[in-house]
């Protein structure tokens, strides 16, 4: 087998037997300790709802304690008590899980002591070649092996959570979620819920709440509007205050309003940043910085800044995102693709996180929803545009001549091409997906006209 299949920029994910078996995953969890320095350690692993999961996660631990690691499991989890165990107990870890991503796929992200991420840049591409090793030549037995036990940090997990943003003395809400068959129909309840905490003033109406990977309702990935439509119509059957749908390992969270209507994750960042600019302002940080990448709205910098806060751009990923979070002593960092990063969450992505404070803004004023997010989608998106192409840089280079004699623009090329009217009324960012064979497209202009016009217009150019 060949490794490099499997392993992308920023975790593992591949087709369960093809480009992920278990004997791949025990070689992956021996190179884990080897590369990272782990032996003699106690490290975390788990795993979601996916059929493949628990035999995966087995055979991780199975290498891991043959290199010397004391394993720890996890049982089943979502990211997002990934990063909770591995910050709170300052120990490395591993998730089983392929996000969003269709029932026969599977991967594997990891993370070192403190929730740090184990990215391309940091390490996987050296637990990469030495699994590849471990995979032809056997697992060396030089180390003493490691032990094996259970934890159960559902409750730490919820009441970690609940210190961040206090829900207790919000107006009664009713919120519609949607688990899509995922990991939050277990931490749900835990968080939002009275099953381990006391009660909060929420009626949370459950949607596909059973863990099931093989996700028989729709697919996990609420980024896709299709995947949405049945959270918008129990929305406006229950009468319910908003709607929120997680993807299958719940580190992200969507929002539609009581109209049934989405929020971007722009608007979502701009509300959250305001919020802990704001509380890192009470606390004695003058100017918090905030972590955002390009694809965001132009609007996220500018609440950013009128806010009192210090907006600094990054490119796509989360391993990006993290080392900037880090780097900055940021607050919070939020991507266009529904992740949201909190200092006080170890710098780590977590849509409960997320949920909690829109939650938290809805509840503490009068407005609806709709009335609460409309401030903070001043612009019009097009959302992200795949396409299929034959090469990818030419394409992109295709686009940039394209604009080579168009006067009054700007372009970086921080992440893929990015182009921006001077005065503001438009920009555009293509980029090559670091997880899939695609080429992205995201547009956003003053009004629906202005963006659709420039859409269509580097459209056309990628895909002549």
């Amino acid at each position: 087998m060949d490794m490099s299949a499997a392993f992308k920029a920023y975790d593992v994910r591949g087709i369960v037997g093809e480009s992920i078996t278990a004997e791949s995953c025990e070689a992956v969890g021996a190179a884990f300790v080897d590369v990272l320095g782990l032996s003699g350690q106690s490290i975390f692993c788990g795993g979601d709802m996916r059929p493949s999961s628990p035999a995966f996660s087995a055979a991780f631990a199975a290498g891991a304690t043959k290199r010397g690691a004391d394993v720890r499991h996890l049982g089943l989890i979502s990211t997002d008590e990934l990063y909770y165990a591995c910050g709170a107990f300052d120990a490395a870890g591993a998730i089983f899980t392929a996000s969003h991503n269709p029932a026969e796929y599977n991967g594997i992200k990891m993370a070192q002591a403190g929730a740090v991420p184990v990215s391309s840049e940091t390490g996987l591409n050296e637990i990469r070649d030495l699994a590849q090793q471990y995979l032809a030549e056997g697992i060396p037995d030089d180390k003493s092996p490691g032990t094996t036990s259970e934890v159960d940090i559902l409750t730490g997990y919820a009441e970690k959570l609940r210190s961040l943003v206090d829900l207790s003395s919000i107006r009664p809400l009713k919120v519609v979620v949607d688990a899509g068959n995922g990991m939050a129909g277990l931490t749900v309840p835990a968080v939002l819920g009275d099953q381990i905490l006391p009660a909060l003033p929420l009626s949370v109406i459950p949607l596909y709440f059973e863990l099931d990977g093989t996700f028989p309702n729709h697919p996990a990935n609420p980024l896709d509007p299709d995947n949405l439509r049945d959270l918008q119509a129990a929305v406006l059957e229950h009468g319910a205050d908003l709607g929120l749908a997680f993807d299958g390992d719940a580190d992200r969270c969507f929002v539609v309003d009581e109209m049934g209507q989405p929020l971007t994750p722009s608007a979502i960042t701009s509300l959250i940043a305001v919020r802990e600019i704001t509380r890192a302002q009470a606390a004695g940080t003058p100017e918090p910085a905030v972590i955002h990448n390009l694809i965001t709205s132009k609007a996220v910098p500018e609440f950013v800044t009128a806010a009192g806060g210090r907006p600094v751009r990054t490119r796509v990923g989360h391993s990006f995102i993290k080392a900037q979070m880090a780097a900055e002593g940021a607050v919070f960092g939020g991507e266009h693709s529904a992740h949201y990063y909190f200092r006080d969450f170890y710098n780590a992505d977590t849509g409960m996180l997320a949920a909690m404070h829109v939650l938290a803004a809805l509840g503490e004023q009068p407005l609806p929803l709709s009335e609460l997010g409309e401030k903070f989608e001043p612009y019009t998106a097009s959302g992200e545009i795949n396409s299929s192409v034959d090469g990818v840089a030419s394409t992109v280079d295709r686009v940039r001549a394209g604009f080579d004699s168009t006067s009054g623009i700007i372009v970086d090329e921080l992440d893929g091409l990015s182009v921006a009217a001077v005065t503001g009324d438009w920009w555009f960012n293509v980029r090559a997906s670091n997880t899939e064979a695609l080429l992205r497209l995201n547009v956003e202009g003053k009004d629906a006209e202005t963006m659709q016009r420039v859409r269509d217009s580097v459209l056309e150019m990628i895909r002549r």
